[in-house]
């Protein structure tokens, strides 16, 4: 019981992120996502005619 209190304490001490941040943050990980995952495709895609293209 007295980890369950310790953590309870410590929770407290905690600076939560507001909702300014919080919605900047995940605007920006979003868009990191999105633009690492079609420059990924893009890579593929290109790959993928490089291969078709050597036979």
């Amino acid at each position: 019981m007295k980890f369950f209190k310790n953590v309870y304490q410590e929770m407290k001490k905690v600076k939560w992120p507001d909702r300014k941040y919080m919605v900047k943050y995940s605007i920006a990980t979003l868009s990191v996502i999105i633009f690492f995952s079609l420059y990924f495709f893009v890579i593929e895609l290109i790959m993928s005619a490089l291969k078709v293209g050597v036979r």
